[in-house]
């Protein structure tokens, strides 16, 4: 089978074959996938590492009074999916009751017609994918003598996905993309200072190899040098990445299965302000240009914009169907799952800020003074969804006068997530689409504890 050709129609057709077997008092779900990856590294002009893998496979899950069963193949051929269903029915004999078990049920939302699928990923050949992984590499070499490239990676991935259950949903999608990253170090005497850069998209010519490689240089070498700061409270400036992963903490608190579980510093603040009157917080993989957008759910419903935080105030949590049973809810579209070998979580499929205005050479000028933060360690690590207590490593740059200065390194940012957000001075204009669920731009955060020397 050709990659480029479109199978969805077929797993669809099986997804039904599986479902339409449903005894009575039983909900049958399958999810029936296809995909592959294409992984490249180069280092010092060479081929370091490749590879190009497809799977496919069925997931079936069966709930019969309360109790869930669930089983899966690798395989799509008759006797292995009959295998399967048996298995998931075998299972649900053994599971424990649960009053709130069940299957997503069809709610009215329509998927919204998006572009998610570009043969040119199917058309560019193995050996130039390896091309532009080593143009990546020699791009920063030539930037700065300092600069030496620890890795230059290529990826792309495709899928194709089909759900149906007993209860009458019948959905199936397809959406394939590609991402460059590079690693970068930076040595000047016995010192020497870590970056990256990236880019993403769905054509992999159109991926703007000079900016990936341009930013990974100037992240090593602009902390050259560093040194610890006073500890201090300051306003910090976060760098477009540093906001992503922020706020993929921030969407961890706004799951609907960590509310029910008590496991939310925000359970029971809907209605409430819960960060400054400029935020306004969305999750939507309706948007194609978001690296993670997609037509479905893990569960078969539309995918849809949802309005998280509007004007500072908290407006919901996202759910799938289960979460949303328990919290007396409605699914909003949110089930997430790994492929066929897992059933359904809940997360936030492309979350963003709505963006600003101004760039953050503007956003720096503003501050005046306090520090640009470039990167962190440790986040997820570092911060308790259900305290709040935020306190991360850091490296970055001084502001001074509304320009960056001096760089800084080994220092610890440290404050609420509740603070943080209601601490927000500005959201800048710099969209960046990021390999991740989360897009990024400048964040301005005043009141933040630093501790250094």
């Amino acid at each position: 089978m050709s990659e480029a050709a479109d199978t969805t129609a077929e797993l669809l057709a099986l997804a039904e074959k599986v479902v339409a077997s449903a005894g009575p008092g039983e909900q049958v779900e399958a999810y029936v996938s296809r995909g592959g990856e294409t992984d490249i590294r180069v280092y010092q002009g060479q081929l370091e590492h490749f590879v190009s893998a497809q799977s496919e496979g069925i997931g079936v899950r069966v709930i019969r009074e309360g109790r869930t069963g669930f089983a899966y193949a690798g395989v799509l051929d008759e006797a292995a999916v009959a295998e399967v269903l048996a298995e998931a029915r075998d299972n649900a004999a053994f599971g424990s009751p649960d009053e709130w078990a069940g299957l997503a049920e069809p709610d009215g939302v329509s998927v919204t017609p998006q572009v998610l699928w570009d043969d040119a990923v199917v058309r560019v050949s193995a050996e130039r994918k390896v091309a532009l992984a080593e143009e990546l590499e020699r791009i920063p070499l030539a930037a700065d003598p300092r600069v030496r490239v620890e890795s230059a990676n290529y990826s792309d991935g495709w899928g194709e996905a089909a759900v149906a259950t007993s209860t009458g949903i019948r959905a199936s999608g397809r959406e394939n993309g590609c991402f460059v990253s590079v690693g970068t170090l930076a040595d000047d005497g016995g010192e020497t200072q870590s970056g990256f850069g990236f880019a993403v998209g769905r054509d992999p010519e159109a991926l703007d190899l000079g900016r990936a490689a341009n930013d990974g240089a100037d992240r090593a070498t602009r902390l050259l040098g560093a040194t610890k700061p006073s500890s201090t409270r300051a306003t910090i400036v976060l760098d477009p990445y540093v906001t992503a992963q922020f706020l993929g903490i921030v969407s961890a608190t706004l799951n609907g299965e960590a509310v029910v579980k008590g496991r939310s510093v925000f359970a029971d603040r809907v209605g409430s302000a819960v960060a400054a009157p400029q935020v306004h917080l969305v999750d939507d993989p309706t948007n194609p240009l978001a690296y993670t957008a997609t037509d479905i759910d893990g569960e078969g419903l539309a995918a849809r914009r949802n309005t998280l935080i509007e004007g500072g105030v908290l407006r919901r949590f996202v759910h799938n169907s289960y979460s949303a049973r328990r919290a007396g809810a409605v699914s909003t579209g949110n089930a997430v799952r790994g492929g066929f070998k897992g059933t359904p979580g809940v997360g936030c499929l492309a979350i963003q800020l709505t963006p600003g205005l101004r760039s953050q050479a503007e956003l720096v000028e503003s501050v005046g003074t306090g520090i640009l933060i470039q990167s962190v360690k440790g986040m997820h690590s570092g911060v308790n969804p259900i305290s709040g207590d935020f306190s991360t490593g850091a490296t970055g740059l001084v502001i001074s006068d509304g320009a960056v200065g001096a760089p800084l390194r080994e220092f610890t940012i440290a404050s609420t997530l509740q603070r943080m957000l209601l601490d927000i001075v500005e959201i800048g204009g710099d969209l960046e689409w990021l390999p991740s669920r989360a897009a990024g731009m400048s964040l301005v955060i005043s009141d933040v504890t630093v501790s250094g020397a």
